[in-house]
């Protein structure tokens, strides 16, 4: 299946980590935009049109959880899917994401089973998925 995907991480080669789980799970030809921190994430949603974004939380300028609540304060962002992968796990940053509203969650390190699991609860079913070998039955992020 395929979504327009807005990465949204300080780190590029977690950017690069994020995109690889993606396609291990099934959304090989998936379009990606790519963004440094919450600022450089809205910029991009002006520009593009976006189905899901996946945030970091701890990120220079602009974190994910500000991001999110820019979103919710635009027409045009608001139903845009947010899906939080943060190594924050506690059960209260955990409930300050979905109350501000995250539609999910995903704690690092995380495989490309969770992407996929969470990414079809958020957006629906696929018809079937698109194979990928990783040829590494260890695969983990």
């Amino acid at each position: 299946m395929t979504f327009s995907i807005l990465l949204v991480d300080d780190s590029m080669p977690m950017r690069s980590v994020i995109k690889k789980a993606f396609k291990a799970a099934g959304y090989g030809t998936s379009d990606f935009h790519e963004a440094a921190n919450g600022k450089e994430a809205l910029d991009q949603l002006q520009g593009n049109w976006i189905d899901i974004v996946v945030t970091d939380f701890t990120m220079p300028v602009m974190n994910g959880l500000e991001l999110i609540e820019k979103m919710k304060e635009n027409d045009l962002y608001r139903d845009i899917p947010v899906v939080v992968v943060t190594t924050e796990g506690s059960r209260e940053r955990v409930d300050q994401f979905m109350k501000s509203g995250a539609r999910g969650y995903i704690k690092k390190p995380f495989t490309p089973e969770q992407i996929r699991d969470l990414i079809t609860e958020i957006l629906g079913e696929s018809d079937g998925y698109e194979s990928f070998d990783c040829g590494d039955d260890d695969f983990d992020f």
